[in-house]
């Protein structure tokens, strides 16, 4: 890839083989994007070789460390990437999950904002079925907790879907743990009083199923999401962010 552009895509992936390729194929071709780098989060398959095969730049968890470790892990390997450059400007930092699949050449909405200096940060809404999806529980106790902190509730509180500027991941680190992580970026840069848009996307994602497995990941989610609200007490309240 030429390195060119302003945009890096960083995507946290874990036994994902199926869907990478096609996720990375997609990210690289949006505009702007001149670096995408997959973190293998401890796969157990062939995620990191598929997604070498699609062009990425690929890091590997040997143990699984979550997804906000992941997330550092990517933006640290960008950083990495622009100092071998010798690039005095950062890219901005598009974070998209591994199983969007071909859906993930339709995230450009996502970047607009912050590459125009408009938002610090931006989070998606997803137009499509993946609307009236999610995990209930999770995703209410993920609302509920940021508008008690901020005075403000996203429509999709725990989307993976966001780009930001360097400066403000630079400014939420260090991360709240694992699936933590979106409910601590949206509630720690608010407070600092940087500039969230959301945007609404057709982007779509595998579903999260019934099985045990499932319900067992849903759990997990709700344990890291209540570890980062109570980290994050409420305290002062800023401005309501946009919807672009």
């Amino acid at each position: 890839m030429p390195t060119t552009g302003d945009v890096a895509v960083v995507i946290p992936a874990r036994n994902e083989s199926d869907r990478i390729c096609a996720t990375v194929a997609a990210a690289a071709a949006l505009p702007g994007v001149d670096i995408v780098v997959v973190v293998d989060d401890g796969s157990t398959d062939g995620t990191a070789a598929a997604a070498e095969r699609a062009g990425a730049s690929v890091m590997r968890h040997a143990r699984n460390r979550g997804k906000a470790a992941a997330m550092e892990t990517g933006a640290e390997a960008v950083r990495l990437l622009e100092t071998a450059e010798g690039r005095d400007c950062p890219r901005h930092l598009l974070f998209l999950d591994a199983d969007l699949a071909e859906s993930a050449a339709a995230a450009e909405p996502l970047t607009g904002p912050v590459r125009s200096g408009e938002a610090d940060m931006t989070i998606a809404v997803f137009s499509d079925r993946a609307r009236h999806g999610g995990h209930g529980l999770v995703v209410a106790l993920s609302g509920s907790g940021i508008l008690r902190a901020t005075g403000w509730r996203p429509a999709q509180p725990l989307n993976g879907q966001r780009c930001l500027s360097r400066a403000a991941f630079e400014a939420a680190r260090p991360l709240a743990p694992r699936w933590g992580a979106e409910t601590g970026l949206t509630i720690d840069l608010l407070r600092k009083g940087l500039r969230v848009t959301e945007v609404e996307v057709p982007l779509a994602h595998r579903a999260t199923g019934t099985d045990w497995r499932s319900q067992l990941h849903r759990a997990r989610q709700l344990a890291d999401v209540a570890c980062a609200l109570a980290a994050r007490q409420p305290g002062s309240r800023a401005a309501p962010p946009t919807r672009g």
